[in-house]
């Protein structure tokens, strides 16, 4: 229990140390180095089908040659810092934090807006819609990718209400949990017109939204009939009731190995088709859910690529065109 200073070891241990925390946090894992069964455990996790506790209890079987369920757990956790593609201080860009007004959802709303330091004349938008964590660095890190391409990129946060994302992906679930989903609703309902009335937006607005936020991409397509361009990604689909509302285009991207969400594509497509909506749909061989997102080991480098240049494509077409 006694607290040791760095004096009490040899030069050398220290130095071993350093290479040795330096080489645990620079060693990224892929899906690939894991059992199926906990990346499935670890996505009831991340979605809140089952606590801390109870994914550390299931995948203890799988802990063995030294390593512990907890580091199981730690292995499958963000690394924001590491996948950070365009910096917070980009030069070439201009952003802040802003607030909204909505007056159906919970009252005000704080996002990150993120556009072109250098522009001539106005852009189109993108919204772009987090996880079930509300806005963490990998999002702001994917709003400033959006905007290097030249556009007026805007990331609400949902646990606004609640205090905004708290710098801890484990409480951010918690507090999703916490929120009025009718409200939250709303919320992202406020944010489009928010957006195309934005001095530096053409009016012209689409959206792209990761998990729990393809799920609201989808859910804007067939609220909003002024929205230009939808884009989830393995999102929860809306009722097959509410298909013949939307009007926007739909770019569809799921990932193969994703039974929960993947149920849902036979009763949307055939929807969508009755309903003659502009749709493309895409499926990932190989990925998990969650493919998409460059911090985690589910990241597919090569299906995100190519997911990532369909997007901005079909932005360029429908945004832009």
């Amino acid at each position: 229990m006694e607290r040791k200073q760095a004096s009490d070891f040899d030069p050398e241990v220290l130095n071993l140390f350093d290479q040795y925390a330096r080489g645990a946090r620079m060693e990224r894992k892929q899906a690939s180095d894991f059992d199926p069964e906990v990346l499935n455990l670890f996505d009831q996790y991340v979605h809140g089908l089952i606590d801390r506790r109870g994914f550390l209890e299931r995948v203890a079987r799988f802990a063995v040659g030294g390593v512990t369920a907890a580091m199981l757990l730690d292995a499958l956790n963000p690394r924001f810092a590491e996948a950070q593609q365009i910096a917070k201080d980009d030069r070439r860009l201009a952003t802040s934090h802003v607030e909204y007004d909505s007056p159906k959802g919970t009252g005000k709303v704080r996002g990150y807006l993120a556009l072109p330091a250098k522009r001539s004349g106005r852009l189109p938008g993108v919204l772009v819609v987090h996880e079930n964590r509300g806005l963490n660095p990998h999002i702001e890190d994917v709003a400033r990718r959006i905007a290097l391409e030249q556009y007026v990129a805007f990331a609400p946060d949902a646990l606004t209400p609640l205090g905004g994302y708290p710098g801890d992906e484990d409480k951010a679930r918690e507090l999703f949990g916490k929120l009025d989903q009718d409200k939250t609703r709303q919320d992202f309902v406020g944010a489009v017109p928010f957006l195309m009335k934005r001095p530096e937006c053409t009016g012209k607005v689409g959206v792209v939204g990761f998990c729990y936020g393809g799920g609201i991409a989808n859910l804007l397509a067939t609220r909003i009939p002024e929205l230009s361009a939808a884009v989830p990604f393995y999102g929860n689909q809306p009722p097959a009731e509410d298909v013949a509302r939307i009007k926007a285009p739909l770019l569809i991207h799921y990932a193969e190995k994703d039974d929960r969400i993947n149920a849902g594509i036979p009763a949307f497509e055939a929807a969508l088709k009755a309903n003659h909506v502009n749709y493309e749909m895409f499926t990932y061989p190989g990925t998990q859910h969650g493919f998409n997102n460059d911090t985690t080991p589910r990241y597919d480098k090569a299906a995100a690529a190519l997911a990532w240049q369909r997007t901005m494509d079909f932005f360029k077409r429908n945004l832009r065109g």
